[in-house]
């Protein structure tokens, strides 16, 4: 599992890097002074959770993202959906950590769910024929081992839904029969077999660095069920390194725009230019994302002229620029208002239908 760096051939890749490190650079200094950076980010995390599943093979539509996220399913969840959504919740966990938290080991498991804070733990097992009760006599009242397991899956719950990554806790799983985890794949090993090319990497450019991560995050495979987590590191990585530090990178954007052969090439330099070019692609994508942003924001504002000062035109606007796509209810919830009155305020906006269906209809900003 050794991931060999000593012959890489800089020559070759040098062009790919210098427009990376350029088109990042560009975009990181435009949302770091934009007026619509915080739109920008949270509608990257949807953008770019979507791009995931689709780089590893499943379609999720980006409206049933943002529709799940706010808790107003049009459908039932499919499996993709709830896998995306969990890519969603790490990359705002991601974002809201220190830049380096996700790399670190305790940042690792934590993001795998291996361990959770000592406070959070519940045994949900009953304890071992043959121990105390805590001072019960034989034939106690059982509820309340009962009410305990029903509470700790309730918080469990109530923590997924607010957007947090739940804490696993080794010691209540019981697999026998290797269901969960493969015994003969050591994703612990594997782990900081990754993990040790960090530092090897601190000595390259940042995204030559971060390629040569992706690309042995691809060929170690430490983890088999969570192996969208590897772009989502780099993107850690880079903001790390300070090459993006106005929001979270968007790797699976420019990835999706790369052809799978290019990806997956047996030839290791190939691997690394269509990295290298779908960094630049999702840079590119996102200035594009910027100037869209901006030229809809400044159309809506023009809408505002001659407004009462408590009118809810303009939360209605940070909502639209935040999400890939909104619902009247979503609008009634952000802004306080009956659907009806939502549907006035989108019909004030002059905002453009997305879905085209009858029963359900949602804007955005394209």
């Amino acid at each position: 599992m050794r991931y060999d760096l000593t012959t890489l051939p800089l020559t070759t890749l040098l062009a790919a890097i210098i427009k990376a490190e350029d088109m990042l650079a560009r975009l990181d200094e435009r949302v770091l002074r934009h007026a619509v950076a915080d739109g920008f980010r949270e509608r990257g995390h949807f953008f770019d959770a979507a791009g995931a599943l689709w780089v590893g093979g499943e379609l999720v539509h980006v409206e049933d993202l943002v529709l799940h996220d706010a808790r107003m399913d049009a459908r039932t969840p499919t499996h993709e959906l709830t896998i995306a959504h969990a890519v969603l919740r790490v990359r705002r966990r991601l974002w809201s950590a220190e830049p380096s938290w996700g790399l670190e080991a305790a940042g690792l498991a934590a993001l795998r769910g291996d361990i959770g804070e000592a406070k959070d733990v519940i045994q949900l097992r009953p304890p071992p024929l043959g121990e105390p009760n805590d001072g019960q006599e034989d034939g106690g009242d059982d509820f309340g081992v009962d009410f305990a397991e029903i509470d700790a899956i309730l918080a469990r719950s109530d923590k997924i839904l607010n957007g947090g990554v739940p804490d696993a806790r080794p010691e209540t799983i019981d697999d026998p029969l290797a269901l969960v985890r493969d015994e003969d794949w050591d994703e612990g090993e594997r782990l900081e077999s990754w993990r040790a090319l960090i530092r090897e990497a601190d000595l390259l450019p940042p995204v030559l660095g971060a390629a040569v991560l992706f690309d042995a995050w691809e060929r170690i495979e430490p983890l088999r069920r969570q192996h969208w987590l590897g772009g989502l590191l780099v993107s850690a990585y880079l903001r790390s390194r300070g090459k993006v530090t106005s929001h979270l990178f968007c790797l699976n954007v420019g990835l999706k725009s790369v052809r799978h052969e290019r990806r997956r090439a047996s030839d290791r330099t190939t691997r690394l230019l269509a990295f290298l070019d779908a960094m630049a692609l999702s840079a590119d994508s996102g200035l594009k994302e910027l100037d869209r942003l901006s030229l809809a924001k400044l159309q809506m504002e023009l809408r505002l002229k001659d407004r009462r000062s408590n009118s809810s035109l303009p939360e209605v606007i940070d909502i639209v620029l935040s999400r890939p796509i909104v619902s009247a209810k979503m609008i009634a919830r952000h802004v306080g208002v009956t659907p009806r009155g939502a549907l006035n305020l989108v019909a004030d906006l002059g905002l453009r239908e997305m879905t085209g269906r009858g029963r359900y209809r949602g804007w955005g900003v394209l």
